[in-house]
């Protein structure tokens, strides 16, 4: 036995061994970061979320405003029948805003819990989702506070294509695009509300700020309108119309329109004193006319005056109808 002889080095055990400290350091250093990742993401600064949330109904809008312009819209589905009996149409467009304002805002606040109209994978997205950096100049001239909260106490409601029916039928002054936040008690704080085909944008901050044109809006809900102006649903305006009556009389106005963000700005800008709905309706189509309301002070409540809660193991179903106002209207 020679025990001084040279050791011969087997050329690919070193490959083999070398490769295996590899992958022990990689997945060591994959686990790490895993492990602080939450701790990273566990808060989200609210002024950099409304940021966030306008420059991604701003996207989503870039998208609906595109598919506008294929033929049929890139393809029109629908998933059934309202109550009413309305087809519930889905298009590209409500899946491509859906991509992009979800995916960018996970881009930058990956903890954040979404629920929105549509519900589509990554792999089922287009490949030319807007990524944007914040930019604070989308708030104007308003000045927002740093306030930093738990990721997990923050809901968001998103309702990528407001009136996907009449997006079909070429309404678009009717189309809108919306985004909430909701806080863990439920309450809605933050509403973006974007038109993408006239560019008007309406957000608001319960407490903090609200943009440039509702900063005019105030509500008075003790002096009673005494000529109300109820602005209802064209889908299903006959049925809603008697409960108008019932509630405001016979000499009320009543305006049809489409799209619920449409009808909640329609009373916050003073062109109707009431907006009626008197069947269900789905959360997302509500909560971020709701915090803009409950920022100017006024009142957004189901037909039996109940507020509505936007936790996020609630059932996203109004089931009592609806009534929005700022003014307090003279009813029977």
């Amino acid at each position: 036995m020679n025990l001084g002889g040279a050791i011969k080095i087997n050329k690919c055990a070193v490959i083999v061994l070398v490769a295996i400290l590899l992958f022990i350091f990689y997945v060591f250093t994959a686990t790490s970061i895993d492990r602080t990742y939450p701790k990273k993401h566990d808060k989200v600064n609210l002024r950099k979320l409304v940021i966030g949330l306008i420059l991604a109904a701003k996207s989503g809008g870039n998208q609906v405003i595109k598919i506008s312009n294929e033929p049929d819209f890139g393809g029109i589905k629908t998933k059934g029948k309202t109550l009413e009996g309305v087809n519930d149409y889905v298009t590209k467009a409500d899946v491509n805003s859906h991509c992009s304002i979800a995916y960018s805002l996970w881009r930058i606040f990956p903890k954040l819990n979404l629920i929105s109209e549509e519900d589509v994978q990554k792999k089922n997205c287009p490949d030319d989702i807007e990524n944007f950096d914040l930019d604070p100049s989308v708030l104007g001239n308003v000045e927002l506070p740093d306030i930093n909260v738990k990721t997990e106490d923050l809901t968001l409601f998103i309702d990528p294509l407001d009136a996907t029916k009449e997006f079909t039928e070429k309404l678009f002054q009717y189309v809108s695009v919306m985004i909430c936040v909701a806080d863990k008690k439920g309450e809605p704080i933050i509403g973006v509300i974007y038109f993408p085909f006239s560019k008007r944008l309406y957000w608001a901050w319960k407490g903090h700020g609200v943009s440039e044109n509702l900063i005019n809006v105030k509500a008075d809900l003790e002096d009673g309108v005494q000529n109300p102006i109820a602005i209802v649903s064209m889908s299903h305006a006959g049925a809603v119309k008697d409960l108008v009556r019932s509630m405001l009389g016979e000499k009320v106005s009543i305006i049809q329109a489409a799209g619920s963000g449409y009808k909640i700005i329609q009373v916050l800008e003073g062109n109707a004193t009431i907006y009626l709905h008197n069947t269900r309706i789905k959360k997302w189509d509500l909560c971020a006319g709701n915090a803009i309301v409950d920022s100017v002070k006024g009142r957004m409540a189901t037909l039996k005056r109940e507020k509505i809660s936007y936790t996020a193991n609630s059932n996203y179903v109004v089931e009592d109808g609806l009534l929005v106002e700022i003014n307090k209207n003279v009813m029977n």
